[in-house]
This record gives structure tokens, sequence and C-alpha cells, in this order.
């Protein structure tokens, strides 16, 4: 392939990366930009018209903190269950041998499974068993979204521990627990952050499973939803700005927290 070539591929590549880019960011970007605008309208703003008084206005709206409470609240207990179990995945995962394939198919099919019909499935099964819905059932359904991610990310940490360490140890005369707790849990920490860190994300932002076991008091994506049907108002594009820079904080996280297990 003559360097001509080369470099007409590279841009060929590169433009497709941006375009792909700009179709991805341009719509939260937007919304962000419209967060600042003082008009009653979204729209971009000049920007010695910005102002954060749609911001200083979230505290008033007690339905869409109550939301907010509501989802953090979810989507921390998700995080955690969805960390814990990825883990004890994990950690059988390695144990097994021949059903591996067959052990990590079963953990993360429920990440094809569409969440309308996943929502709609738990929705009846805890009608039929007498469970009315509730934060605990949104959390079942978030826990099957968030926890096949979790198990990856948590499966690839792992290659940072050595069968060679873990021999070490033993040939110290440390036992299995004491390999786990010494050697393979802090070198997967920054997996188990980054698992806990992406589980909180999808079950915060999560709206379609919400929507079928949501009780009296409904996540902030499903007010969201609800609010834009009614009549939007500038409020709720500060609430999606806030979640927004607060999402793309947690992500630069993860990329910050493996980066350093890289170097490392």
């Amino acid at each position: 392939m003559s360097s001509l070539e080369g470099n007409a591929n590279r841009v060929l590549i590169w433009s497709l990366t941006v375009l792909g880019l700009i179709v991805i960011y341009a719509p939260p970007l937007y919304l962000l930009g419209a967060s600042f605008n003082p008009a009653l309208q979204p729209g971009l703003p000049q920007l010695g018209d910005m102002t954060l008084k749609w911001y200083a206005a979230l505290p008033a709206d007690r339905a869409l903190i109550s939301a907010l409470q509501e989802s953090l609240l979810v989507a921390i207990v998700t995080a955690s269950l969805a960390t814990g179990l990825s883990l004890l995945a994990a950690l059988a995962y390695f144990e097994l041998h021949k059903t591996r394939a067959t052990w990590f198919m079963s953990v993360i099919l429920p990440m094809f499974v569409p969440g309308v019909i996943q929502g709609l499935a738990l929705s009846t099964v805890f009608s039929h068993m007498g469970i009315k819905p509730s934060a605990n059932t949104i959390v079942a359904g978030h826990l099957l979204w968030a926890m096949p991610f979790a198990f990856i990310v948590i499966l690839t940490s792992f290659s940072a521990v050595r069968p060679a360490y873990l021999m070490a140890a033993a040939d110290l005369g440390a036992s299995k627990w004491r390999q786990f707790r010494d050697v393979t849990l802090p070198l997967i920490r920054p997996g188990l952050i980054s698992a806990f860190i992406f589980s909180f994300l999808l079950s915060l932002n999560e709206f379609t499973r919400a929507f079928y076991l949501a009780g009296r008091q409904n996540t902030l994506p499903v007010v969201l939803f609800g609010k834009m049907n009614g009549g939007a108002s500038p409020v709720i594009y500060a609430m999606s700005g806030s979640i927004f820079i607060v999402s793309v904080f947690l992500v630069a996280i993860i990329v910050a927290v493996s980066g350093k297990k890289r170097a490392a």
C-alpha cells in the first residue's frame, strides 16, 4: 500500500470517527447549552445571555428532587449488588473449566433482553407473587441490566492477576482467602471501582425497566419523561445538564483509574 493510500485511509477513518462523535454528543451538548438559556423555550443562548437561574430553581422543584433522591438510592443499591455479585460470578468463572463458556453466557444473557420485555416480565411475575411496585422492584430490574456489564468489567480486570503471584503466595503458606485478600483484591480494585461507577450510571439513567417497576415514587428518568409530555419546563434542561455533567465526571474517573492501572 502506498503512502498516499495510507493517508487517504487515515483521513477516511478519522472523518467517520469525528462524524460518529458529533452524532453521539451533539444532542446532549445542545441540551446542556439550552439549560443556560434565560428564555422559556430551549435553544442555544448568546454568550452574554447565559444564566444559571434554572439551576438555581432546581431545589424548588420537589417532584424532580424527590425523583432524583429515589434514583440515587436505587443506583447506589444496584451498583453495590451488581459489583458484589459480579465479583462472585467472576471468581466462579475461574473455578470452572469445561462449563466456563456456559457460565459466561448465562451471566451476560440479560444484556441482550430488550428492556421493555424484561420490565414487563418482571412486573408480571412480581404482580403474581403479590409484590407491590417499589424501589426494591426497580433495583431487581436494574440489577439484571447492570450486572452483565459489571461482570465483564471485573472479569477483564483479572488479567492483572498472574498465576505466578498466587503460586508465590501459596508457597509462602497463604490460604485461598489470604491469596484473594492480599494479592487478587488489590490488583482488581480498579476494576471493582469501574464496575461500581458503570453500574451506578446504568441504573441512574435507566428508563424502560423503571417505567414498569416503579411504585408511587418514580425515578428521575420516568419523571422527566412525564414532564416532557406535559410541557417542557426549563428546569428539566437544568436537571438533564446536571446529570450529563456528573456522568461525564464519573466516566473520567473510570478512565483515570484505568490509565493508572495500565501505567502501574
